[in-house]
């Protein structure tokens, strides 16, 4: 809502400009998050307190955890719609909501949430521990993942590599030569290009052709170009030979094109003008896969990239899940993990940063930044409620949300490796059950004394608060290592 007064008044009313920077509007967002969270967090307790939506605490097989965690039945949960709400109102206030993937984010973040409300619905209805089955609530999981999947596939994000960078042009003397040549022929196929430039820039062309300020100059000027619908007209390109991917892009209507669709058709006409001087673009980065540490390595998965989305979601969603068994455990982590993702959107959503860095470049994912901060914010607003000891719990309906959340913004910052390394301390929770359930399985042995690991710690007598700073700090620890994996590169 505030972008758009950006948008529509800022030429009447100059200080409106800073409401169309990302940083300011992911500042608001965090803030604004976080105050609703505590201003509703009061009155959605109480709410939830006078329904008598309240946790119930099952005797379990391990009768020492259940008298460390008897005093908290009937403590309200369900609290995650508290997440939910306010971030969703955060984001209606401080996001452009025309934003693809802002708007991927939240359908995730409420559908995940709807699949815990329902567990959690059940779960309280039967005044048991036991909610949705396994089945069903796997179903709602492979659902979701499977609907980004095939959104991701049929919707590519990452357009931002088809913008020219510095390596991209193979012998600048030649490129500059060839735009001195086409400056006054408009009609020509490299002259489309070069008739939006400034004319201050060609004037720079003429004196100074092999000057580093002037390439720089020209690498701007055509990124700007890229983005021209106007650039394209068919009596240019009428006689000349493109690929298969710029054919069938012709074949199509021009003028109904998104951004991302202008910009990767304007990139494929400009490496077929000058074939010899411009390296062709990565062809379906979309679907393609980079290895952490390697610049230059990334795994194609065509198709399989759908069910290779399913995995994640359906994993990070269920690990967060597994997490949710101390007081603020599974929101400082959550906190923590999406606190780097909202750094890694950023990053990649700058052209400079990106290419530094070597990381994929998404120009849309400076709105996943306001998206994270908004979630950073009403995180943080509810851990105030949720700290030890907790006056709400999250509940499937946040765990859920949060974990799904988790996996999408790897998934839309192109850092999906990188995932398991963020979120290491959901990783090792989600292991420790499944070793502890494969050991009893085969050898009828544990290796825990209950897993998740975080009940093992507290039947050896931490307590429950050391268990949760402590995991906290390795969470931290996780996602610092995480971010300095982008200088290995």
């Amino acid at each position: 809502m505030l972008y758009y007064l950006s948008e529509y008044f800022s030429d009447s009313y100059s200080i409106l400009n800073v409401l169309g920077y990302n940083t300011v509007r992911a500042g608001g967002a965090m803030f604004t998050g976080f105050m609703l969270s505590l201003l509703l967090g009061p009155r959605v307790i109480q709410f939830l307190r006078d329904f008598k939506i309240g946790q119930v605490i099952k005797e379990d097989h391990v009768k020492d955890l259940h008298e460390l965690h008897k005093a908290k039945g009937g403590t309200p949960t369900m609290g995650g719609v508290l997440i939910i709400v306010t971030t969703l109102i955060s984001l209606l206030l401080w996001s452009n909501l025309t934003n693809l993937l802002l708007l991927i984010a939240t359908a995730v973040l409420v559908l995940m949430g709807v699949v815990g409300f329902m567990d959690d619905f059940i779960k309280l209805r039967r005044k048991h521990n036991d909610g949705l089955s396994a089945r069903a609530k796997f179903s709602g999981q492979l659902l979701v993942g499977l609907l980004l999947g095939a959104v991701l596939v049929t919707n590519p994000i990452t357009y931002g590599a088809s913008y020219l960078s510095h390596a991209d042009v193979n012998n600048w003397r030649d490129f500059v030569s060839e735009l001195q040549d086409t400056h006054d022929k408009p009609e020509s196929q490299l002259g489309r290009f070069v008739q939006t430039f400034p004319l201050e820039l060609v004037t720079l062309i003429k004196n100074e052709p092999n000057d580093s300020n002037t390439r720089n100059a020209i690498r701007k000027s055509l990124n700007k170009a890229l983005e021209n619908p106007e650039v394209y007209i068919a009596s240019a390109w009428s006689d000349m030979e493109t690929n298969d991917e710029a054919s069938k892009m012709l074949a199509a209507e021009v003028g109904s094109f998104r951004k991302g669709d202008i910009v990767r058709l304007n990139r494929l006409l400009l490496e077929s003008s000058v074939p010899e001087l411009i390296r062709p673009s990565i062809k379906d980065l979309h679907t393609k896969v980079s290895v952490p540490g390697f610049k230059d390595l990334l795994i194609p998965m065509g198709i399989l990239y759908i069910p290779f989305v399913l995995i994640i979601i359906v994993g990070t969603s269920n690990a967060v899940n597994l997490t949710d068994g101390l007081d603020g455990l599974a929101t400082g982590a959550s906190v923590i993990a999406i606190g780097a993702f909202t750094a890694l959107a950023y990053v990649v959503s700058r052209a400079d940063w990106s290419s530094y860095l070597f990381v994929t470049y998404i120009p849309e994912a400076s709105e996943l930044a306001v998206f994270g901060a908004a979630l950073l914010g009403t995180g943080l607003g509810f851990l105030w409620f949720n700290a030890h000891p907790a006056e709400v719990f999250m509940g499937d309906t946040g765990s859920l949300a949060l974990g799904g959340v988790l996996g999408t913004m790897a998934i839309l910052t192109k850092q999906e490796l990188l995932l398991p390394i963020v979120g290491g301390l959901f990783v090792i929770e989600a292991l420790s059950v499944i070793l502890q359930v494969g050991s009893f399985k085969l050898r009828n042995k544990r290796i825990f004394r209950m897993a998740p690991l975080h009940h093992h710690f507290e039947l050896k007598g931490w307590s429950e608060i050391k268990v949760t700073i402590r995991f906290w700090i390795v969470a931290a620890m996780f996602a610092l290592m995480s971010l300095a994996t982008l200088k290995l590169r």
